[in-house]
C-alpha cells in the first residue's frame, strides 16, 4: 500500500517534468543547408565590401542569435502567453537568466566604457511616458495573434513558417505608420525623462545592478510559486540527438540559449556601440519603399533626426538590417539541419491574425522605443525603467490577446495538454 503510494506520488511529480528521452530528428536537407551557407557566405562578402568588417562580424553574430533563436525555440510571445494562460513559467525563468547574463556583463561594458571598436558603449535608456505604455501594450496583443515577436517572426520566417511572411510585411508597415506618428506621441504627450536605474538614480553600476538581481530572483521565486500553485503542463520537449552534434542538430535547453544570447547581446554592444536591436530596421526598410515611390518620409519626426541619415544608404550599412538578415539565415541555416524547413498553407484565420499582429507590433514598437528585444531585453539589461514598464504593459497586452486569438482559430495553452 505504502509501496503503491510512493508510486502514485512519484508519477505525479515526474507528470510535469520535461522528458530526457531523445526524439528522432528529420534528415538533414542538404540541398538547402548548402544554399544556405552560400548565400549566408555571399551576403558577407557584399557586406564587408559594401561597409566594412564590423558590419560584417555583426552579421555573423546575427548568423549565431539565429542559430540560438531556432535550436531553443526561445520564444518571448510563447513565455507570456504560456505564463498568462496556464501558469507555465519555463519560458520566464529563461527570461530571468538570460536578463541577469546581460544586467551583470552591461554593466561592466558600460560603466568601463569598453570597446572593441572603439565606438563608445551606451544602453538602451528611454523616455517613460504615455507612448511607450500604449506602444508596448500594443505590441503585446500583436505579438499574441501575430504568434510571434520581433525576434520570433525573424527566425520563425527564416525556420519556414509561411505566415510570418505576412506578419513581416505588416510588421514594417506598421512601423512606417508608427514613425509617421512618432512626433505626436514621444514629443506631444506627457512623459517622464530617461530614467537609468544606474546613472539617473546616484546608485552607480553596482547599486544598479544589485537591484535588478533582486528583482529577478524575486521573479523567479514568483515563478516558482506559481508553478506549485498551478502545477502547469510542460513544454513538449523538441527532437533531439546527442554529442557534439547536438550543437547544430539538436535542441538546446532553454537555459543555454539564454546565457548565448547573453553573450551575444553584450558582444553586439561592444562593437556596434549598441545593444541588439530588431525593429528600427522595418521603419527603415518601409521608409526607403516610401522613398522609391516618390514620397518623401525624411521631413517626418522619426526621420528628421539621426535615423534619417539611412534612408539615402545601402541597408548593407545599417547596423541593424545586417543583424537581421543573419537572424533569418541562421534560423533557416539551422532549420535545414533539423530538416524542419517546411513552409505550410496559411489559413484564412492565421492570415488575419498575422496582419492584424504585424501591424500593432510595428505601430506599437515605434511608440515604446523598441520590441521584446531593443526595449525589454535591452532595455532593462541597460537599467532603463522605460524597459520594466514595456514588460508589463506586454504582459497585460498578451492578457487580453488570449480573449482575442480565439475569434481568429488561434488555440490558447491549456492545463491538460502539455504546450509548444
Amino acid at each position: 500500500m505504502a509501496h503503491s503510494s510512493i508510486n502514485s506520488q512519484l508519477s505525479q511529480r515526474l507528470k510535469f517534468q520535461p522528458t530526457t528521452a531523445v526524439t528522432e530528428l528529420n534528415p538533414i536537407q542538404k540541398p538547402l543547408v548548402i544554399s544556405g551557407v552560400l548565400a549566408a557566405f555571399l551576403l558577407l562578402f557584399f557586406i564587408v565590401n559594401t561597409a566594412n568588417w564590423i558590419q560584417g562580424s555583426l552579421f555573423i553574430i546575427g548568423i549565431l542569435l539565429g542559430n540560438a533563436l531556432l535550436y531553443a525555440r526561445f520564444g518571448f510571445t510563447s513565455a507570456f502567453r504560456r505564463l498568462v494562460s496556464v501558469g507555465n513559467v519555463q519560458g520566464l525563468q529563461a527570461h530571468m537568466l538570460m536578463l541577469a547574463v546581460a544586467s551583470t556583463l552591461f554593466a561592466l561594458i558600460l560603466s568601463s566604457g569598453f570597446s572593441f571598436t572603439g565606438v563608445a558603449p551606451a544602453g538602451y535608456v528611454a523616455p517613460v511616458g504615455i507612448s511607450v505604455v500604449f506602444g508596448a501594450f500594443l505590441f503585446g496583443i500583436g505579438m499574441q495573434l501575430g504568434n510571434g515577436c520581433a525576434s520570433g517572426t525573424l527566425y520563425s520566417l527564416g525556420g519556414g513558417s509561411s505566415s510570418m511572411l505576412l506578419t513581416l510585411l505588416a510588421f514594417i508597415a506598421g512601423s512606417v505608420l508608427g514613425a509617421y506618428h512618432f512626433t505626436f506621441w514621444v514629443k506631444d504627450m506627457p512623459s517622464l525623462p530617461p530614467i537609468s536605474l544606474a546613472e539617473t538614480t546616484g546608485f552607480g553600476y553596482l547599486g544598479a545592478w544589485s537591484i535588478q538581481m533582486l528583482l529577478f530572483a524575486g521573479i523567479y521565486w514568483i515563478t516558482i510559486i506559481i508553478a506549485k500553485k498551478k502545477n502547469p503542463p510542460m513544454m513538449k520537449p523538441l527532437p533531439t540527438t546527442v554529442g557534439w552534434k547536438k550543437i547544430i542538430r539538436g535542441a538546446w535547453p532553454l537555459f543555454a540559449a539564454a546565457i548565448v544570447l547573453a553573450l551575444l547581446n553584450a558582444l553586439v554592444l561592444t562593437i556596434r556601440g549598441n545593444p541588439w536591436g530588431i525593429t528600427s530596421a522595418f521603419a527603415l526598410w518601409g521608409g526607403k519603399v516610401l522613398l522609391a515611390t516618390g514620397l518623401d518620409v525624411s521631413n517626418w519626426g522619426y526621420f528628421a533626426g539621426p535615423n534619417g541619415a539611412a534612408l539615402t544608404k545601402s541597408v548593407l550599412t545599417d547596423s541593424t538590417s545586417v543583424l537581421n538578415f543573419g537572424i533569418m539565415l541562421g534560423a533557416f541555416i539551422s532549420a535545414a539541419f533539423q530538416g524542419t524547413f517546411k513552409p505550410k498553407k496559411i489559413k484564412a484565420g492565421v492570415a488575419g491574425a498575422s496582419i492584424i499582429g504585424g501591424l500593432l507590433m510595428g505601430y506599437g514598437a515605434r511608440l515604446a522605443f523598441g520590441c521584446n528585444i531593443g526595449a525589454y531585453f535591452g532595455g532593462i539589461a541597460s537599467f532603463s525603467v522605460h524597459g520594466w514598464v514595456w514588460a508589463v504593459m506586454a504582459m497585460l497586452g498578451t492578457f487580453l490577446a488570449l480573449f482575442i486569438r480565439p475569434l481568429f482559430g488561434l488555440k490558447n495553452p491549456k492545463s491538460t495538454d502539455s504546450i509548444c
